[in-house]
């Protein structure tokens, strides 16, 4: 089955306003940024993101995050992003904080047809006896919606609390390579979030910097299998080049010009 799409506009039509999205991405690595820029063009709203953080000012779904389309984020990490804060602290933006990796585990589990896990992240704190700020009142500083506690209990002697696996509307994730039938292959930190967040989706579209005809890929490198990938979008030669690191630290004067991530 040949699920290539005619461009990021075509793969991101229908979303609708309100849906939710899992999105892949690790800091900017790995971010299905044509895809994110897509659905801004497209113009849907209220939308109810799950991914690890929210990108940055002006990069990744911080484009949208800063166009007031974003209702709800379900994440890990803040990050850099001044408006994420600002948004939530005021009371613009509803967001449940998880662990991360019971996140990598949640959207897994989605993904796998498990409803629901123990872990012992998070026993002990709010995470389990609830109580995190989801939303705060409009202007801030009084909590408008807390998170409810969750169910715990024993295994082996230590306790665990219940978390539940997460299914989305919609999943946009990118791959450097992939084929004709979605049969994808992640590289480097883009490898850490995307395959987690494409099981989650009911529909998954993927961004891909190479685009290969089937059978090129060998079995054995295929991370996500195309059972997981109903769209594929390919990038071209600029689109893949156009990464950004989220904060340079320059080297000490020893060797002045070396810029690392």
């Amino acid at each position: 089955m040949n699920k290539v799409r005619g461009s990021a506009a075509e793969a991101v039509a229908d979303i609708p306003s309100g849906a939710s999205l899992a999105v892949g991405g690790f800091g900017l690595s790995g971010v299905p940024e044509i895809l994110i820029r897509a659905l801004y063009a497209q113009g849907a709203s209220g939308l109810e993101v799950v991914s690890n953080n929210c990108g940055v000012d002006g990069r990744g779904l911080g484009v949208l995050l800063a166009a007031g389309r974003i209702a709800r984020v379900t994440g890990s990490y803040v990050g850099e992003n001044k408006e994420f804060a600002r948004q939530y602290l005021s009371g613009e933006l509803e967001v449940e904080l998880t662990p991360q990796g019971t996140l990598a585990e949640r959207l897994r589990a989605g993904g796998a047809g498990i409803p629901a896990f123990y872990t012992p992240a998070g026993v002990g704190t709010q995470v389990a006896k609830g109580g995190l700020p989801w939303r705060y009142a409009p202007g801030g500083g009084t909590v408008a919606v807390a998170s409810p506690p969750k169910e715990t209990r024993d295994f082996a002697g230590r306790p665990h609390v219940l978390e539940h696996g997460i299914t989305t509307d919609y999943a946009l994730v990118r791959a450097w390579r992939g084929d004709h039938h979605g049969n994808l292959v992640f590289r480097r930190a883009a490898a850490n979030f995307n395959p987690l967040a494409a099981m989650a989706g009911r529909v998954t579209v993927a961004e891909v910097e190479e685009l290969v005809e089937p059978g090129e890929l060998a079995p054995d490198t295929v991370h996500l299998p195309g059972i997981y990938v109903q769209r594929v979008v390919a990038l071209s030669a600029d689109e893949a080049a156009d990464k950004h690191i989220e904060r340079l630290t320059i080297s000490a004067s020893s060797t002045r010009g070396t810029v690392r991530p």
